[in-house]
């Protein structure tokens, strides 16, 4: 069975295609780092793969499924974490995490247990009862987080899931993230922060105008592009030299 499996998959809003001809497959459990510059159409992709759009081109298939025709067997089974999400915020986190819970069919003893758990080890315990109107975007983060993982789903995907955190809680979801590898999930990391996308994945699949132009291990990356982090693989691949030469010229104008 495969785990993903992306065919000739397109999407165009209008007539200008976003998606174009993606091919990908994903056959063991691992994490794939997907990054791209914006517009490149990395949320695109992860919101076809979760069932979110439904119009494209091409074939999807999540976990042996067609995502087309089994849309709700898949999204029993896999977890999505964005950057931004409706989290209801006139809800406590509790009554948040109770709705999630209940709609994964999750027994009501477990909901209640795991909810307490996971809050209480993103330090937000103590704000379990507390409406979620004065939150900060990292603490509704922590929420997205634990909701998204809650039902322990066989794929996670992960839209800039680090968005609002603080240092110590990226260090705390990073070690998660390894954790739920080795115990055999497999995980779809979108992000801009490039060192993380480095040190935490196995593969990782760059995309530029719609379309994969590098995909593989960091050190097979790093020796299509002649070496270099991978903020400077990124950089040499997709095209965007011209940024450090951009950067000189906006500090030369602010000093004249």
């Amino acid at each position: 069975m495969h785990i993903l499996q992306l065919q000739n998959l397109r999407k165009r809003y209008h007539s200008t295609y976003v998606l174009n001809d993606i091919n990908l497959l994903v056959e063991e459990p691992q994490i794939i780092g997907y990054i791209g510059p914006n517009g490149a159409g990395k949320s695109t992709t992860i919101k076809i793969l979760t069932g979110m759009i439904e119009s494209f081109e091409g074939t999807a298939i999540v976990l042996g499924m067609d995502i087309r025709k089994e849309a709700v067997a898949i999204k029993r089974r896999i977890g999505y974490i964005p950057e931004q999400a409706a989290l209801y915020e006139v809800l406590t986190p509790i009554e948040f995490l109770e709705f999630t819970g209940r709609l994964y069919q999750l027994p009501e003893d477990v909901i209640a247990r795991k909810s307490w758990e996971l809050l209480n080890l993103f330090g937000l315990a103590d704000k379990g009862k507390t409406r979620m109107t004065g939150f900060s975007k990292g603490m509704k983060q922590k929420v997205l987080l634990v909701a998204g993982l809650i039902h322990n789903p066989e794929i996670v995907f992960l839209d800039e899931p680090l968005s609002g955190l603080d240092a110590n809680a990226v260090i705390l979801v990073k070690e998660i993230l390894t954790r739920l590898r080795q115990a055999g999930k497999t995980l779809f990391y979108s992000s801009h922060i490039m060192d993380v996308v480095e040190k935490i994945s196995d593969r990782i699949v760059i995309i530029n105008d719609g379309g994969v132009i590098a995909d593989g291990t960091f050190d097979q990356l790093k020796a299509q592009a002649s070496g270099g982090s991978l903020e400077s693989i990124f950089t040499t691949l997709t095209g965007n030299e011209k940024q450090l030469t951009t950067a000189s010229t906006f500090v030369e104008i602010l000093n004249s």
